[in-house]
């Protein structure tokens, strides 16, 4: 048995075929519409048509609603967290690590305080923004708010 190597790969006898020549005449076996079927778009000659052509069709990249606007390159995104649902958590400390300690927000973000809902308990947040009607909410309910810069 001879070792395999890439120049002695050949394929199984009698697994090839030469390709069929068509269009050469009906004596070749593969004339008059050459394997194209009878009329339509399909049997012309020159019958490519560009990638996404539906005949007439409107394609479907062109149906797709349009999508447009860009993202500002020095756009700060936070993660928001509104008084309600601050108010689920015990009266206490919390930071924006503390916080997504308790799933509100996910981790590695800058956090925002918005001011839906109400809150009772005293919290003492330690976030990188809030709004002005958090703010007072907070504070009203005798907690406070301290903003870091990061």
């Amino acid at each position: 048995m001879p070792l395999l190597m890439l120049h002695r790969l050949r394929p199984s006898l009698g697994s090839t075929r030469p390709r069929k020549r068509v269009g050469r005449g009906n004596s070749a076996g593969g004339g008059t519409t050459a394997g194209r079927g009878t009329k339509g778009q399909h049997a012309r000659t020159g019958k490519g048509r560009r990638h996404g052509f539906e005949g007439g069709q409107m394609p479907l990249l062109r149906r797709q609603p349009k999508i447009g606007g860009f993202l500002q390159p020095r756009r700060v995104a936070y993660e928001i967290v509104n008084i309600g649902g601050i108010e689920v958590l015990p009266a206490g400390a919390y930071d924006a690590n503390a916080l997504c300690a308790h799933h509100m927000v996910r981790k590695g973000r800058r956090v925002k305080v918005l001011g839906k809902g109400t809150v009772t308990k005293k919290f003492e947040l330690t976030v990188h923004a809030a709004s002005k009607g958090a703010r007072e909410a907070i504070q009203k309910a005798g907690g406070t708010i301290t903003i870091v810069k990061n």
